[in-house]
């Protein structure tokens, strides 16, 4: 969105302007996990409640997600026993969708998947909800996520005009709503966007909206 290399201003936001939620689905990522805490507790604009749903872990996850818990009240933790296998696109939804009824009945206007591999500027979402604001039939929308080479140099990861990352995608209620939830399938993140534009809302991705993914995509 927007021209290459062009960051648009967008002005500094109160969290009484919106609230948001987030649900993340994590399996065996106590590695990666912390970096994904200390960057949503870093946020100049937190959400008011996160989800975090342990789907069957068997390392540290656990043990990480409740220490979160303990020193933040604003993080819920869902605790799913382990079903003995990967199972790539349905698992993380139906995990996901575990988180969600935590907050399905709570008064807020964004929802936010993300997952626990990433990592992001305290600006973040103070950045992206801004411009969902300022842009309301923008539903479904994202940053660019970057992948770590062998080198390590960091490589941003392409993806087409339209498209918000699965890793972390902002949707608007009205649009959630209208395009009833994922799919608990293979290629959930793009089948949300394709029920959003035929429903009349944007989608898409900032390009200078950066997040480190720290797991290569798919691994």
């Amino acid at each position: 969105m927007g021209k290459q290399g062009v960051t648009p201003h967008f002005p500094k936001l109160s969290q009484a302007c919106a609230t948001y939620v987030v649900v993340s689905p994590t399996r065996n990522e106590g590695g990666n996990l912390p970096n994904t805490i200390d960057s949503v507790v870093s946020q100049s604009w937190r959400p008011s409640v996160w989800v975090i749903v342990n789907d069957g872990s068997t390392d540290g996850t656990s043990e990480i997600i409740n220490s979160a818990a303990r020193a933040h009240p604003w993080i819920r933790t869902v605790q799913r026993p382990d079903r003995g296998f990967r199972k790539p696109g349905g698992g993380v939804i139906e995990a996901f969708n575990e988180g969600l009824k935590l907050v399905a009945g709570d008064d807020w206007d964004f929802l936010v998947k993300l997952d626990c591999d990433l990592s992001f500027g305290s600006r973040y979402f103070e950045s992206i909800l801004g411009r969902l604001l300022a842009e309301p039939k923008l539903g479904i929308a994202s940053g660019v996520y970057m992948e770590l080479m062998c080198g390590g140099s960091w490589r941003e990861i392409a993806m087409p005009s339209y498209h918000a990352a699965g890793a972390c995608k902002v949707l608007r209620r009205k649009c959630w709503e209208d395009i009833g939830g994922f799919i608990a399938e293979r290629g959930w993140d793009t089948v949300d966007e394709i029920r959003a534009i035929a429903r009349g809302w944007r989608t898409g991705h900032f390009e200078d909206l950066k997040m480190k993914h720290w797991k290569a995509e798919g691994a």
